[in-house]
């Protein structure tokens, strides 16, 4: 099994041929769980629990940039993010990873939070938060 550092992971808007967000520090996530129902019944074999699976949940995707306030990506005009947020529409949003196979995640999200960092001994940053709808494609 092969392992790979996290160097070189990509995030687009759009698909992998879009739109890719430059100087990303950070990105975490979709955090992907499933709900768990307990089915469970008086008749359960052995008085064991039974589950089945409800609805897939997507969590969130954050991304962390080290921000410049002048870029067209994140301005309130065009594609920029901050046009996403205030549009409240969804976007398709990909994820590439830096594995050989340059695997790729790719979903629909509306981008939910936009927090900008100004520490006095550190860079300006820009912490995103966006939240996946719908079906998220695992390449």
């Amino acid at each position: 099994m092969a392992k790979y550092s996290a160097f070189g992971t990509n995030f687009y808007r759009g698909t992998s041929s879009g739109d890719l967000y430059g100087q990303v520090t950070s990105i975490t996530g979709p955090d992907l769980t499933a709900d768990v129902i307990d089915v469970s019944s008086h008749d359960s074999t052995n008085a064991w629990e039974e589950a089945v699976i409800g609805l897939l949940r997507s969590g969130n995707v954050t991304m962390e940039v080290v921000w410049d306030p002048a870029d067209a990506f994140y301005k309130n005009a065009g594609t920029g993010l901050a046009a996403d947020y205030l549009g409240r529409a969804s976007t398709t949003y990909t994820l590439e990873f830096s594995d050989s196979a340059t695997t790729e995640w790719t979903f629909s999200a509306f981008v939910v939070g936009l927090s900008p960092s100004a520490p006095v001994d550190g860079m300006l940053g820009l912490s995103v938060t966006f939240k996946p709808t719908g079906d998220i494609t695992l390449v």
